[in-house]
């Protein structure tokens, strides 16, 4: 378990209250649709959600609720056959703040590109990208974004990918200050997602579909300008005078689950930020030397 600044707990203490915790699990209830008109759709009852892209548009959809820390999973089944030019995206968003997955399209048979990237006071440049170890159109998988005060942990089916730590002591800006709406959008990027812009959609095979379903926030509301967290949190453990807090709030990655990562970067990652002196001529950003 970490341990955080005084000052800093005692401030989050202050807006906290003890009753409230987000739970997903039906669209109808936890999301709305933001644009599309009408490609986004609700289905199997509430338990899943259809977005569509065709030539006129794309679709999209968000959380009702803002959240500061929390851990969000979304199972997502991607665009089958030929999805060259769409891009599909689950992530989080302030202002200034963003914690982003993002699915480029590739031609039939070809493998997907996930991408990631931390936007911290409207600045990124910070992306990681690899190549899915499984084709995630054929069936569901559960991408989650995990993120407390000293970590933003990228996982699919369990497995971290990344963790972008916090690093303000050393003058690294982190995302722990606005909360964040949960977005996915299915949408048209073709001037720039498959081969650089290279291979466009065929829009023969429109319209294409990505699927959701299986949104759980387990997270700490942001309501009326308060902080709602689970019972169980740190703080609300701090605040009850318990002596151990909820496992996303403390969380790190273990010996193993740290393995796990490095072996997804080393046979999977196809592109570092950490690694492009080309793009960073002055030196890489300062989180890159820092563990």
């Amino acid at each position: 378990m970490r341990s955080f600044a005084p000052v800093f707990l005692s401030a989050v203490v202050a807006w906290l209250e003890l009753a409230g915790t987000a739970q997903g699990g039906n669209f109808y209830q936890d999301t709305e649709m933001t644009w599309g008109d009408g490609r986004g759709k609700v289905v199997d009852g509430g338990r899943g959600l259809d977005l569509t892209l065709d030539r006129t548009s794309g679709s999209g959809f968000q959380s009702k609720s803002e959240y500061l820390f929390g851990k969000i999973d979304m199972q997502i089944k991607l665009v089958p056959g030929n999805s060259a030019g769409t891009v599909t995206t689950f992530y989080l968003s302030s202002h200034d703040d963003e914690i982003d997955f993002e699915f480029l399209g590739n031609v039939s048979g070809e493998p997907y590109t996930l991408h990631t990237n931390v936007f911290t006071r409207g600045q990124g440049q910070r992306e990681q990208q690899f190549r899915l170890w499984f084709d995630p159109t054929t069936a569901f998988h559960t991408y989650s974004i995990l993120w407390n005060p000293q970590h933003v942990i990228f996982a699919v089916d369990g497995t971290p990918v990344r963790d972008f730590k916090n690093h303000e002591a050393r003058g690294v800006a982190f995302p722990r200050t606005q909360p964040m709406r949960l977005y996915a959008s299915l949408w048209n990027a073709d001037d720039w997602a498959t081969e650089g812009g290279r291979v466009k959609a065929d829009w023969s095979k429109a319209p294409f579909v990505a699927s959701f379903r299986g949104f759980s926030a387990d997270a700490c509301v942001w309501d009326g300008g308060r902080q709602r967290c689970p019972e169980g949190t740190m703080e609300a453990a701090a605040v009850a005078g318990a002596g151990s807090g909820r496992g996303w709030w403390n969380q790190q990655l273990s010996d193993m689950s740290y393995r796990r990562m490095r072996w997804v970067q080393r046979k999977f990652m196809i592109y570092n930020y950490c690694a492009d002196a080309k793009r960073f001529p002055q030196g890489v950003p300062a989180e890159c030397k820092l563990r």
